[in-house]
This record gives C-alpha cells, structure tokens and sequence, in this order.
C-alpha cells in the first residue's frame, strides 16, 4: 500500500476523481450578490455541461435583462422554448422583453401562452393579473404604455 492510499484510508490515486462544481448554484449566490457578469459566467458553464438546462436557461435569460442584454436574453428564452414550448416562466419573460422591443403582437402570443397554461403557487396570482392587464392593454391600447415587467 502507498503512502498515498494510507493517507487516504486504503483509497487508490485511481479512486479520486475531482468533482464537478455546481455551476446552476455557484451562479444563483453570485446574482443575489449583484454580480450577474460572473453569475453569467457560472451559467455558461453550467450549460457547457447541460446544454438544454431549463432552469440554466431561464436564469441566464433573466441575467442578460438585468444587465441589458436584451438581445441574449430573448435568445435564451426563446432556446428554453424549443426544448419545452410549455414552459410558462419563458412566455412570460419573453414577453415583456418583446414589449421593450417594440413587438406588442410576439408579447401578446407569448402571454396568451402563459396564460393557456399559468404556473400555480403561492405568487402565481399576481403574475398571472399582470399577464392579464398587460396582454388587455395590448390588444385594447388607451393611448399609453402596457405595464412595466414586474420582477
């Protein structure tokens, strides 16, 4: 037996395999410091290893809005929609990103998706009433902007 392998309590050098980084939960602590550069990095990363990730997706979109990146952010949903075209959170988000974009009639598909098949849980009513008002201001505009994104 090796030094190594006692040290190691009779484990072998071919035993110890380095361990992946959990880059999806690395890049969720770096957003909720305010750092979506490297939080954006992290899900990079997490996509290299996942590439239809939903969740890595999602956030990524919701990263690339926050730093006005809108352009990669409605890519990102919008690859989260070719793999599940169920996935409400990305109807919702592209929607109001459309919105900014000045496409009110791709926001107001996108909301009539989320609105076919809303999330449930403890805040899903209030998404839903803002997807409600909004896609009512779109399709009946009075002369003003439709609801900013609540985020």
């Amino acid at each position: 037996m090796s030094w190594l392998s006692r040290l190691l309590g009779g484990w072998s050098e071919s035993d110890v395999k380095p361990q992946r980084l959990d880059y999806l939960n690395e890049a969720l602590v770096l957003e909720r410091q305010g750092d979506y550069d490297a939080a954006l990095t992290s899900y990079r990363l997490a996509l290299r290893d996942t590439p239809n990730d939903l969740r890595v997706l999602q956030n990524m979109a919701i990263a690339f809005s926050r730093t006005g990146r809108l352009d990669e952010a409605v890519r990102a949903y919008r690859r989260s929609l070719e793999i599940d075209p169920t996935l409400s959170g990305a109807h919702y988000g592209l929607a109001f990103l459309l919105i900014k974009r000045g496409d009110p009639d791709g926001a107001a598909k996108h909301l009539r998706a989320f609105l076919a098949q809303p999330p449930s849980g403890d805040e899903a009513e209030r998404w839903i009433r803002h997807a409600q008002a909004t896609l009512e201001q779109l399709q009946h505009p009075a002369g003003g902007e439709p609801p900013a994104h609540e985020g």
